[in-house]
């Protein structure tokens, strides 16, 4: 019997099961040159992997779930980011989703494991990156969605896109770092309300904050991270990675801590919602349509 933290989670994806089938990419597979592509099903490609010159660019293609990562998902992000990584002709990546969402984060109607060796949660969450990530957003990047762009390096976003942590809404708490990246990210007070009131940030208020680093009109999103990407490119790509990483050993010290006592926050956060009443109203309410009845328990 699924718990109601479970329950919960599916509900705030609004997402049914789906039939999986397993694929890989990397550079044993189809990911030579050109397009590449990795794990795909019945409804639809899973990641779509193409190189434009120097830069690989990663694209999640489930919306139909609005790019809610699955145990496929999880795997063909890591791949295709094992690949950039791995590649010494790939010099910068792009992460985006479909023109009309980012990411919803966690597809726990398929199992909830999306954990993978080189990059942790969904591919990338924990993932050591000797070069540049810039995460492209169109539309909204929601919960686990949102966790992946604090994973990357920069932040390309549309107009009209939104950011969110919707967790609270139903009883349940995000998982994958926004916990602790969040507070990096923004100022305190404003990752305290993202986090708190559950609300979404819409992407000119993200700019202001500092979240995201270039706007773009709606639909070019990819577009401008690519061009983003290219500039990045002009540079030496030796001396990009000698800067990332001194810039990653310059805050290595402090931020391994940190993540440290983020992961355990998160735990015990996590540890203190997992049976509670409040996850199990949260989950009744929004299947019944009904505002929840909290109770605090």
């Amino acid at each position: 019997m699924e718990t109601s933290f479970l329950q919960a989670q599916k509900a705030i994806l609004g997402l049914q099961p789906t039939l999986v089938i397993r694929a890989a990419v990397g550079p044993g597979s189809t990911a030579g040159r050109g397009v590449e592509q990795a794990m795909t099903d019945q409804d639809a490609q899973r990641v779509e992997v193409r190189r434009e010159g120097h830069v690989l660019v990663v694209s999640m293609r489930r919306e139909r779930r609005r790019n809610a990562v699955d145990r496929a998902m999880a795997d063909a992000l890591d791949a295709a980011l094992n690949l950039l990584d791995d590649d010494d002709d790939l010099w910068v990546g792009v992460l985006t989703g479909t023109p009309t969402v980012f990411c919803a984060g966690s597809d726990l109607t398929a199992g909830g494991d999306y954990v993978t060796e080189r990059g942790g949660e969904y591919g990338v969450v924990r993932r050591r990156r000797r070069k540049p990530l810039i995460a492209a957003v169109e539309g909204a990047a929601l919960g686990g969605g949102l966790e992946i762009v604090l994973a990357c390096d920069l932040v390309v976003a549309a107009t009209d896109a939104r950011f969110g942590l919707p967790e609270v809404t139903i009883g349940v708490v995000p998982t994958c770092g926004a916990l602790f990246r969040g507070p990096r990210a923004l100022p305190l007070n404003l990752a305290r309300e993202l986090i708190l009131v559950g609300d979404p940030f819409d992407a000119r208020r993200a700019h202001e904050a500092g979240l995201v680093n270039v706007l773009a009109e709606p639909g070019r999103a990819l577009d401008a991270a690519v061009v983003l990407a290219e500039r990045i490119c002009r540079n030496a790509p030796s001396a990009v990675r000698a800067c990332l990483a001194a810039v990653d050993a310059a805050v290595a010290p402090a931020a391994d801590a940190a993540d440290a006592a983020g992961w355990q926050a998160t735990a015990a956060a996590l540890d203190a919602i997992r049976d509670s009443a409040d996850a199990a109203e949260g989950v009744r309410a929004f299947l019944e349509k009904r505002p929840p009845a909290w109770t605090g328990r």
